[in-house]
């Protein structure tokens, strides 16, 4: 890596005087603002860690070995061009040979390789950092590591990390003891993946994630990020934890509306004991013991190209992203 410009370090030095005028105007608000702006900034600092910490995971978990950046030769490779993948960053120390990550991210609009040198280019400033910490022997070595994905798999790890659950309403039980689902408005006449899990009613003991402590903010100078064994990972990555995935749909030839109205309406007129899988597991929640409720139900979509849709392996990208599989797409 190279030397830093006396023109770098003025840039580096101006950078360094906005953040400080940043601090005295945070200084100068009331203090309830200030203090809704700081819960609001550590909300999403802690969303954003989470989204990390589950890409991690989903590295850990396809044992990817790092590669050394030497050069930039590394990015020239046409495989690096233009796919697009989940990708890390890492490195060690002189004192420490393991490498730990310092960085992970899905690129599912840029290209890897463009990525991937804007965290080597001193001029941007995840290159900046980066050159920093090697220039001061905080860090040895520098690696990456990724994975490469399609288009519809990005989507469906979108689906994952970004959507929320939709819950899924109930008529009153009519014919002694029988509700019917109430899917709400808003479902796409289009294509694209679609997700249905329901709320976990017994208490599960803890994972083994939720014991791990986060980066401690005291040694973000040092941009380490502790990563959970492949085995932490079984676990569902979001807010409401109950909520587990079970079938993940693809919306092909029908749209989406179609997919799941065939789901949730059409099963509680038709209902066969004969049925197996997300349909016969539907319709027999719809059947209900006096005095008891039904699991509750969310679906979660997001539209996708129908050109899209073939390539990628969509169940196992889920899978690997959650963490277990989903019982009803064997």
């Amino acid at each position: 890596m190279e030397e830093y410009s006396q023109e770098d370090w003025g840039n580096h030095s101006q950078d360094l005087h906005c953040y400080q005028t940043g601090e005295q105007e945070l200084d100068e608000m009331p203090t309830t603002k200030r203090t809704l702006k700081i819960k609001q900034e550590s909300s999403e600092d802690t969303q954003k860690r989470d989204v990390m910490q589950n890409i991690m995971q989903i590295l850990e978990s396809v044992q990817l070995k790092w590669e050394l950046f030497q050069s930039w030769t590394d990015f020239s490779r046409l495989h690096l061009s233009n796919k697009l993948a989940i990708f890390g960053i890492g490195y060690n120390t002189r004192w420490k040979e393991d490498i730990r990550y310092h960085y992970a991210e899905i690129s599912s609009q840029v290209p890897l390789g463009k990525r991937l040198r804007e965290y080597f280019n001193s001029e941007k400033p995840e290159g900046r950092v980066i050159m920093t910490r090697v220039q001061k022997m905080n860090w040895k070595n520098v690696y990456y590591k990724f994975l490469e994905i399609t288009i519809s798999e990005a989507r469906c790890l979108e689906l994952h990390m970004e959507i929320d659950w939709i819950p899924i309403a109930h008529s009153k039980p009519t014919g002694g003891n029988i509700v019917q689902y109430l899917l709400p408005g808003g479902i796409p006449k289009s294509p694209g993946l679609y997700a249905i899990g329901y709320e976990e009613c017994h208490e599960k003991p803890p994972s083994p994630l939720a014991e791990h402590r986060g980066p401690d903010p005291g040694n973000e100078t040092q941009g380490e990020l502790e990563v959970p064994s492949p085995q932490a990972s079984l676990r569902v990555d979001m807010e409401s934890a109950r909520i587990i995935y079970c079938y993940l749909g693809i919306a092909e030839v029908r749209t989406l509306q179609q997919c799941l109205f065939l789901h949730f309406q059409a099963n509680t007129k038709t209902f066969s004991k004969d049925w197996v899988g997300i349909n016969a597991f539907l319709s027999q929640n719809c059947v209900v013991e006096p005095g008891v409720s039904p699991k509750s139900i969310y679906i979660k979509f997001v539209e996708v190209e129908r050109d899209f849709l073939s390539a990628g392996s969509l169940v196992e990208c889920l899978e690997k992203a959650i963490g277990y599989p989903l019982k009803f797409n064997n």
